[in-house]
């Protein structure tokens, strides 16, 4: 394997150029998807060569579970420096896994308890909470199959099992007026309707595996917003009015309980959210054009990308053939 196991823990770094320039030169719902594409591939490659550098770690050690053949010389020699980073891995990997297991609890938790203190209002898409804290979030699906918007049921009174709810206080909505809040509810379910809280999670959890995926965590809890807000002007047919929703709602509101839970107040850039909605709606592309600045980033990203996949992909074979060979029948 040589030097090669180690690509993947560093080519996220060809990912950055393009998480910034996604968010000014690319549609919302491109960037959101692209960058969100990058950040779980690149995730899961460094989190492959994080475990095969720790099998040749943990073979060192002494009293471990694993075959006597893995601590093999030719197997430590298929790492470099296997004495100091099969050892660094151990830790590394522990620590990555925790993370993301804490992300991934803290966001259901965060999601039951949500959906418990809505239990016992009207199971209608609006839940109106009479709190004197101004905020509002999409909260998704807690259960039950299916992720669209909420709809009514048979008896049209509330929505199916297992839909999502536009979570609101009246503390917001009375500082809102009836264009702004039009503009509140239509953000709000667009990102029930593209499900932007899988996007949110997979890149939290990407940064969790990665911390040099922190920079396309934060270009895609932008751009998801983005997308909403472009959806919400599309949607009630004026973008002033969702840029003027969006300010007020800034200055008041304290944002959403997780930041994988999405909504129009969600902590950001909300200048450059308001500058892009008082300009020309942008234009829909399914990947920029080759010359351009962007569109150099995002070839750049995705050869780092098809890199790291590649690099991991060899690597693991190779391990397990090396494995194989050292274990004795």
């Amino acid at each position: 394997m040589g030097v090669f196991v180690f690509l993947p823990l560093v080519l996220p770094l060809t990912a950055w150029p393009v998480a910034r320039l996604a968010e000014q030169h690319l549609h919302p719902r491109t960037a959101t998807r692209l960058l969100t594409a990058l950040a779980v591939v690149l995730a899961l490659c460094s989190t492959v060569c994080l475990a095969l550098v720790m099998v040749v770690g943990t073979a060192q050690l002494p009293g471990n579970p694993l075959p006597d053949g893995w601590s093999d010389p030719e197997v430590r020699a298929a790492v470099p420096y296997d004495e100091v980073v099969g050892k660094a891995a151990i830790p590394a990997l522990c620590a990555v896994l925790v993370a993301c297991a804490r992300t991934v609890r803290r966001h259901g938790r965060v999601r039951r308890r949500a959906h418990l203190a809505l239990a016992g209002l009207r199971g209608t898409e609006v839940a109106v909470l009479p709190d004197a804290e101004p905020y509002a979030y999409a909260l998704p699906p807690g259960g039950g199959r299916g992720g669209a918007v909420p709809r009514a049921g048979a008896d049209g009174r509330g929505p199916r099992r297992g839909r999502g709810r536009v979570v609101v206080t009246t503390a917001l909505l009375d500082r809102l007026r009836p264009g702004e809040r039009r503009a509140l509810f239509a953000h709000e379910r667009a990102h029930l309707a593209a499900r932007h809280d899988r996007f949110l999670l997979a890149v939290q959890l990407a940064a969790r595996a990665n911390p040099f995926l922190r920079p396309l965590r934060t270009a895609v809890a932008y751009t998801a917003e983005r997308w909403a807000d472009e959806e919400a002007a599309r949607a009630i047919g004026s973008r002033r009015t969702v840029a003027r929703a969006i300010g007020t709602a800034a200055l008041v509101s304290r944002g959403t309980p997780h930041p994988t839970l999405a909504g129009l107040a969600a902590p950001g850039p909300v200048p450059r959210r308001v500058a892009a909605l008082l300009g020309p709606a942008p234009a829909v592309r399914p990947w920029p054009p080759a010359f351009t600045a962007v569109g150099l980033a995002a070839w750049g990203a995705a050869a780092g990308t098809a890199a790291s996949a590649m690099s991991s992909a060899n690597s693991a074979v190779t391990m397990v053939l090396i494995l194989h060979a050292a274990t004795p029948l």
